[in-house]
Parts: C-alpha cells; structure tokens; sequence
C-alpha cells in the first residue's frame, strides 16, 4: 500500500498581500534555525513571540517588530496570530499544540511531534476539532533532494523503491546541551532529536507505512546518559527495507562525504567537526553549559546573526542516503540528485534556493492559502514518532517490535 501523496508544490512565491502571521513558542535553537526563513520568505511575517528569557524577546520586538508576551496563552489568543509555531523543548509541545487550537489558531510544530503516541492522537483531535492545520516541521524529509527522489520514483523511471541505505556521522552529543536533552525520558537523546529526521526521511522515499523495526542503541558516555547513537532496520509495508545508522559520539564526520557541505548547506571546514569535544572540556558545570547553549542562541551574547553568514551553498541534508531501486541507484547530494543505472551516471542539478527552508513554507502557504493538504501533517508526525519509539523499545527488548 503506498500512503496517499500530496498534490505538487506550487510555486506560492508571488506574495499576498497579507503574508501569514507567525507567534513564536520558544526563540532558542530551533527557532534559531529557521530563522533565515523568516528573514527572508516574504510570505511570512513574525508579529509575536513568547519566551522565558527577556534576551531573546527583546532581540524578538528589535528585529521584527514583534509583540512579546510573558504568557504561552496570551501569545495564542493575540488576535493578530494567525499561526503558532511551537519551537518549545519537546516535552511541551502536546500541551502548547493543544493550547493553540483551544484559540483557533494553525499550527507549525517542530519534531519531533511529541513523546508519547497518546499525546499525538490528543493533538491530532484537538487540531481537527478546531478545524486548524497541523504541520510537523522541520524535519529533514522536506529538504528538496529527498523530495526530487520521491518524484523520481513516483514516475517509474527508476522502477519501485527496493532498499535504502542512510547514515549520518556527527558531533551532536558534544554540542552544548541543557541537562533535559540528556535525559531520553524528558525527549532528549538522538532518538527523539535526530532519528525524527533520519526515519521521516526513509518512510517518504519508501512510500510506505513501516511495519517491523529492529534496533540496537548505543549509550557509550556516563557523562552524557542518554542514546547517543542508534543502528536499525526497517521493513515497509510494500516490501522494501530501510537501514539507518546514526552516531552523535562520531570521530568522523560524514558531512565530507557529502563534499563537505554542512546539515545547514553551507561550505564546513573539516576542522570544525573536532572542536565539539574541545569546547565541552573547558565547560565546568551542567549549568555552566545550558548557559553557554543559551549564549549561542538567538538573543544570546555569543548569538550569530544569520545575516551576517555568507548564503548556503546548497539545500539542506541529512547525512548520506542511497535509494535502490529496481533499474537504478539514486544518491540525493545537496545540490541535487545522482541517478546511476545499467546505461548512465547522471546528475540532476537542482537551482539553489534564496530562502533557507523554503519548503517548509512552500507546505505552510500551500495549506493555508490555496487548501492543498500537507503531507507533513499530524497524521504523517504520528507515524515517525511511533517508528522511533519502536526503535527505543527493540533495542530494550532486543527484538522485532511490530507496527
């Protein structure tokens, strides 16, 4: 059975004259990375924000002319929003999806969707109740290579999906970290955080529900007690499989596999991967290092402007991924794909994007301006949750856990 496919992507960049207005739940690291988007997608505008810390709520007003708000519900019931995007730590992110609807206001969620299935089936029904969109994002399976790959085999050229390879060598455990995101009973750890992309990812190129997962975790560092790495099989319903391998304790980096382009499409200096673990050793205390999280986000005092980095070079990615299928191989790169079959080895250049992200907001405006259903929606998010639960379970037990 292969899961009912979106319409096209528009091209919804011709803007209307009312761009779609975002208050923000939480302005730390996720909202930090979509911030490009913001800046610079003409079809959104940031009119609110709430957050703990005044920093980030000042830099919020300086920056966009926000209201701020020292209350989630006061950020949800302001008139002028007509969407949340809920970028919270992701042990609120049931309780701050359900409070939005409970206003009528749509819904922009990052992964993953939630901790538990329960609270994704309550957030589901409270969206649906409102009559409001749910869309989960951003999860890597947005980023335009993946998607070229889907239209590939939705075409037939290549024949039907047989297998799929995805890997993803990084420093993510050695990044600065709040004591919660170490704490996989609080949504911490590579399984919530980073298998949210890598199976997001497979179970869109295989076109397929997931119906058996297999898995082994690695928990390798007693200062950082959570996953930090995860091996896994995956069988689709229509036949194929999936291997997906992460590590976030990685000596070697696998961005140079992909020509040393980093996760956020920039050129990466190979030296930089090293440095992680470096800085970590100069951090005293646990506190110590939240607070140099909290630095190095937006409003913080060591906090970049995205302004001020030079453009990304290429899309978005999420480590190597092969595709195999029945006549060919195909490779999504950054700047595109390679197809290698029986008679060529080509490459499908993609043009550059001028707006990180840009997708996301692609599924957002298609949405609510032209009413083409989101294939990321609450629906889609229940169904990579339940897969990297699967995955925490299997490798408890150490056996199949079926879907």
């Amino acid at each position: 059975m292969r899961l009912a496919r979106p319409r096209r992507r528009i091209d919804a960049r011709p803007v209307r004259k009312t761009p779609i207005r975002i208050g923000v739940i939480g302005l730390g690291r996720a909202f930090s990375l979509m911030l490009p988007t913001f800046f610079y997608d003409p079809r959104v505008k940031i009119v609110a924000g709430f957050d703990t810390r005044e920093e980030p709520l000042g830099q919020l007003a300086s920056d966009f002319g926000a209201a701020t708000h020292r209350d989630v519900e006061a950020l949800c019931s302001d008139p002028e929003v007509e969407v949340v995007y809920v970028a919270s730590p992701h042990q609120f992110h049931a309780q701050h999806v359900e409070l939005a609807a409970r206003h009528g206001k749509h819904v922009l969620l990052e992964k993953p969707m939630a901790l538990t299935l329960a609270q994704c089936d309550a957030m589901i029904a409270a969206c649906e109740r409102a009559n409001v969109q749910l869309i989960v994002g951003h999860c890597h399976s947005f980023d335009a290579p993946y998607k070229l790959v889907r239209d590939l085999v939705d075409s037939g050229e290549c024949g039907a999906v047989r297998m799929i390879h995805a890997l993803n060598y990084t420093d993510f455990l050695y990044r600065p970290r709040r004591p919660e995101e170490l704490n996989t009973q609080e949504g911490g750890g590579v399984v919530f955080s980073q298998a949210a992309h890598q199976l997001d990812i497979v179970r869109m190129l295989a076109g397929s529900p997931v119906i058996r997962v297999r898995a082994a975790t690695g928990c390798w560092d007693e200062a950082r007690p959570t996953e930090g790495a995860y091996a896994a099989m995956v069988w689709f319903a229509n036949g194929c499989f999936a291997s997906v391998t992460y590590s976030g304790y990685a000596h070697f980096d696998s961005d140079e596999w992909c020509d040393w382009t980093s996760e956020m499409g920039r050129a990466k200096p190979p030296e930089r991967h090293s440095q992680a673990r470096q800085r970590l050793a100069q951090i005293g205390t646990a506190a110590d290092e939240a607070e140099l999280k909290a630095a190095t986000t937006y409003g913080g005092p060591k906090y970049l402007d995205v302004r001020a980095e030079t453009p990304p070079r290429a899309y978005q990615h999420f480590g190597p991924v092969i595709v195999s299928c029945e006549r060919a191989d195909i490779r999504p790169v950054p700047d595109g794909v390679w197809i290698h079959s029986d008679r060529e080895r080509r490459k499908i250049i993609l043009p550059p994007s001028a707006v990180p992200r840009a997708e996301v907001i692609d599924e957002l405006y298609g949405a609510l301006r032209h009413d083409i259903t989101p294939q990321h929606s609450g629906i889609w998010a229940r169904g990579t949750l339940a897969a990297c639960l699967a995955l925490l379970q299997s490798s408890t037990s150490q056996a199949d856990v079926l879907l």
